[in-house]
């Protein structure tokens, strides 16, 4: 699992996606989280706009991530 430290929360769950390039643009991680493709604490998130706050954890295809404020 990767960690990555934003500066301030809550952050919208499709900026990580494309802060973390894994996705090639905004638009694109918007489309897979309404396709139901990325999991946040273990549950499937359709929210394109969910917040994210410290100590969560995004899932997107073979990546983990646990989100923690610098």
């Amino acid at each position: 699992m990767r960690k990555i430290k934003i500066s301030k929360e809550p952050i919208e769950l499709y900026k990580i996606l494309k802060l973390e390039s894994l996705v090639d643009s905004g638009g694109e991680a918007k489309h897979v989280i309404s396709e139901g493709r990325v999991i946040v604490n273990g549950k499937v998130e359709t929210r394109k706009r969910k917040k994210i706050f410290s100590g969560d954890v995004v899932e997107f295809g073979e990546n983990k991530i646990r989100v923690q404020v610098n």
